[in-house]
């Protein structure tokens, strides 16, 4: 089940957490950065336990970006995170946006994986992840209905 949760919800709080935390064994040297205050968190429960979370950030006119997109080790592989991408991208559409943009990083083979089966395009580094060389970049148009 996924369900949409406020930024300051405890089991958003656990889940980004975790991230970070993975993330800090995946690149090391990596230091926490803030949640931006308009995120838009969905949730993933399995059992009524949260399993993983993601969120869309408004990024520019029009434009999404996903942010902390994450899964528990142990609910990987079970289409968790294929959940939470369409969840998001449904409320990026609720918004109005015209497309969505997402980084991930080359020690995030999973990751990559993900975004490019479910039909995200690699782009140029935007933002703040230009000239970092760890850095994969994706953009997808949003689906009207």
């Amino acid at each position: 089940m996924i369900q949409h949760r406020e930024i300051t919800h405890p089991d958003v709080t656990a889940l980004v957490l975790a991230a970070e935390t993975e993330l800090f064994t995946r690149y090391p040297g990596t230091t926490r950065s803030p949640l931006d205050p308009h995120a838009r968190f969905v949730v993933a429960y399995v059992l009524s336990r949260p399993v993983g979370c993601g969120a869309i950030v408004p990024y520019s006119q029009g434009v999404g970006e996903l942010r902390r997109l994450y899964v528990q080790p142990a609910h990987r592989r079970a289409g968790v995170a294929r959940r939470i991408l369409a969840a998001l991208e449904r409320r990026a559409t609720a918004q109005g946006l015209d497309s969505i943009i997402a980084e991930t990083g080359v020690n995030q083979p999973e990751a990559i994986t993900l975004f490019e089966s479910a039909g995200y395009d690699r782009t140029e580094p935007y933002g703040r992840y230009v000239g970092n060389p760890y850095s994969v970049c994706f953009t997808k148009k949003a689906v009207r209905p």
